[in-house]
């Protein structure tokens, strides 16, 4: 229950879907108790009372840990379940937990998803899935509660691997946009009219029409609340893309030089803070 599980499990409660969470630190859940959803003691009970189980952890020793401790998932009554993984790791996690699954007697898709909190809570994610169509099918209507557009990108691990090419260049976006800026600074122009420029521009992505007023708030040095991407997500991530780059035997040059710059982000204790500080801190020339 970390800001993307919350928001999820928030959705479908609202959506009047009967929901049971978990979360590895209780407290987290007792606002989505208070929303009306069941707390599971131990993941062996949450899967043993529910038919389908999403599970969105922070990297493959916490999906290991969740599914196959001494009272994870994979100890409940199982049988004829579907999982359906949502967290942000290479397709090879997701290929060897199917194995594991699949002795047990049910069945997984893997559906990371594109979006954060905002877009979780309004049902406009984006969802990347790998799995065999049916399993797909079964889960569809769960995930069309939260999700606006969901794509079957092939066999388990496809939506992994989508996930990370997705996320690659929006992570190297907030490095880039900071030196695109720089060159900006001495014209004295106001942060929320050269935001509005970026985005009419080929320079702003999609990202930068949500994210754009955040981002206006941090040049104006308010860092933004609540906090959507943190920095250290944001490595944790291109750690994983450059372990699978190296996998199919392909350096990723402009991937490993951002990770530097957001490793030297979070020394400078920035790590928590909001991805679009990336962008303010090197314009501020903090970084």
């Amino acid at each position: 229950m970390g800001r993307m599980g919350a928001a999820m499990a928030g959705r479908l409660l609202s959506q009047g879907c009967d929901v049971t969470v978990w979360n590895r630190t209780a407290a987290k859940t007792r606002p989505l108790a208070d929303a009306g959803a069941k707390v599971a003691a131990t993941p062996a009970e949450l899967a043993s009372c529910s038919d389908i189980i999403l599970t969105i952890l922070t990297d493959a020793d916490a999906i290991n840990d969740t599914y196959r401790g001494k009272q994870g998932l994979l100890q409940g009554a199982v049988i004829g379940k579907l999982f359906v993984e949502m967290s942000t790791v290479r397709p090879e996690v997701e290929r060897d937990l199917a194995k594991s699954i699949h002795a047990k007697g049910a069945f997984l898709i893997d559906c990371p998803v594109g979006g954060t909190v905002g877009p979780a809570r309004d049902g406009k994610l984006l969802g990347f899935v790998g799995g065999a169509e049916n399993h797909v099918a079964r889960a569809k209507p769960v995930l069309d509660r939260f999700c606006r557009r969901v794509d079957h990108c092939g066999a388990i691990g496809a939506g992994a691997s989508m996930k990370l090419a997705i996320n690659l260049p929006l992570s190297v976006y907030w490095q880039a946009f900071g030196e695109a800026l720089v060159l900006c600074k001495p014209l004295g122009l106001d942060p929320a009219k050269l935001i509005e420029i970026f985005t009419e521009t080929s320079g702003g992505p999609n990202v930068l029409k949500s994210r754009g007023p955040a981002l206006v708030g941090a040049l104006g040095g308010v860092a933004p609340e609540p906090v959507t991407f943190d920095i250290d997500s944001i490595r944790k991530d291109l750690r994983t893309m450059l372990e699978e780059g190296r996998a199919l035997g392909r350096d990723l040059p402009i991937s490993a030089k951002s990770l530097e710059c957001y490793d030297a982000a979070s020394r400078k204790g920035l790590g928590p803070a909001d991805a679009v500080m990336m962008t303010a801190g090197f314009v501020d020339g903090k970084l």
